[in-house]
């Protein structure tokens, strides 16, 4: 899927967000590029840029030969960053991403935030922005460890339920971004970081009384302190933060936050993650990535209403209840071999809906980390039904496990 950093690399490479990138959110150290043009001592402005691209083969059900795989080229992201100051307490991002890309695409507002930065302690932001929520939110696409981290791993947070805003029951923001505020600051030099929010939410349909979601993220830095702008994440640094072991909590509310307008839900997601990243004495990296989400709805929409709807249709907003976990291990090893260094990288996935049946994936991988989120090649292999169950969560869900594999392609500057 956040400081100057934010506008120097996930602003100075401005990214979207995520984490923003995140993320999609620029932020680390090895991730200093984009350009950036000085007005005077206070004011300046930066700008960047960040694509993501990938190819896929996926089985078309069990028991299928090569002659019956799906192949799909992808243009993932497109993203344009800008960032500035315009006062030593003000500053500026603006974002914009190609929302579905797949179908022709159309270049959108990302994230549009208004800075006031103060102190460590306390910050605020408002515009649309990053809703706070667990690591692979904040990290967003682009500073994520693997590069499959949305399109096969838990389910959703409500603004990431739809690519695109809209006002007829069905979104409740965009790409992990929604418009509200946020408070965000650090304690304890650093280690205890907090962020709290307050937005739109889900608009329309079964929120016809416009309650606001609640959003909170609390995270506690055990070894290093991470680095990145303001409430951002990273989900690997490749060893240039030192050794790293931060877990968090994160919690979002919404009253009337899911259902249809017949039958109105109150929604709660809840979350917890860790990171872990040591550097060896030989120069290589372990990386430990895992988060775990317990989401529910009360009063109202249930799997009847949930069997009976058509998902993704206009009224209808049908959020994930139960549990999910995302678990991922890597290895960097320091030497390098041609321009780049090899990380391989196991992951596994489980969500299990209350009333549907269980999914999993696994995969294997490795990434050619060439200038670290700048730069960056990643091949894939991953098998589950996952992949063909997707975010159906009636009770009738139904699908195969299935192999697929991908190559994909990420840049920044």
């Amino acid at each position: 899927m956040s400081g100057f950093k934010q506008t120097a690399s996930r602003s100075n490479r401005l990214w979207s967000g995520a984490a923003l990138s995140v993320l999609a959110m620029g932020h680390m150290a090895d991730a200093q590029a984009g350009a950036t043009f000085k007005i005077d001592d206070t004011k300046w402005v930066s700008v960047g840029a960040g694509l993501r691209t990938s190819f896929r083969a996926q089985e078309s059900g069990a028991g299928s030969n090569f002659e019956k795989w799906n192949n799909d080229f992808n243009l993932d992201n497109i993203r344009l960053y800008i960032n500035g100051q315009i006062h030593k307490y003000l500053k500026v991002e603006f974002n914009t991403d190609c929302q579905t890309c797949g179908n022709g695409g159309e270049v959108r507002v990302l994230d549009a935030i208004g800075k006031f930065e103060v102190n460590p302690y306390a910050n605020l932001w408002v515009g649309r922005m990053l809703v706070p929520a667990e690591r692979r939110e904040m990290n967003g696409p682009f500073y994520s460890a693997v590069y499959n981290i949305f399109s096969a791993g838990t389910p959703f947070e409500p603004s990431d339920y739809n690519l695109t805003i809209g006002p007829d029951g069905n979104s409740a923001g965009s790409f992990g971004r929604d418009d509200g505020v946020t408070f965000w600051g650090a304690a304890f030099d650093g280690r205890l970081q907090y962020a709290a929010g307050f937005f739109r939410g889900l608009r329309g349909g079964a929120n016809a009384d416009h309650n606001i979601l609640y959003a909170q993220r609390v995270a506690y830095n055990f070894w290093e302190v991470e680095k990145n702008p303001g409430y951002y994440t990273s989900g690997t640094y490749y060893g240039t933060g030192g050794d790293i072991l931060t877990v968090a909590v994160s919690n979002q509310y919404q009253e009337d936050g899911a259902g249809t307008t017949a039958a109105p839900a109150n929604f709660r997601g809840t979350t917890a993650d860790i990171l872990m990243e040591k550097v060896l004495p030989g120069g290589g990296v372990v990386t430990f990535n895992g988060e775990y989400k317990n989401y529910g709805l009360s009063n109202g929409f249930g799997q009847a209403e949930r069997d009976a709807a058509v998902s993704f249709s206009a009224g209808t907003f049908d959020m994930f209840e139960g549990n999910a976990f995302d678990v991922s291990g890597m290895y960097l090893f320091p030497q390098k071999i041609g321009i780049g260094q090899f990380q391989p990288y196991l992951r596994y996935v489980n969500v299990a809906p209350t009333t549907s049946s269980t999914r999993e994936v696994y995969e294997a991988g490795i990434n050619y980390v060439i200038d670290g989120h700048n730069a960056r090649i990643t091949a894939s292999y991953q098998y589950g039904d996952l992949l063909t169950k997707g975010i159906n969560y009636k009770s009738t869900a139904a699908g195969e496990d299935v192999s697929q594999v991908m190559v994909g392609f990420q840049w920044q500057i």
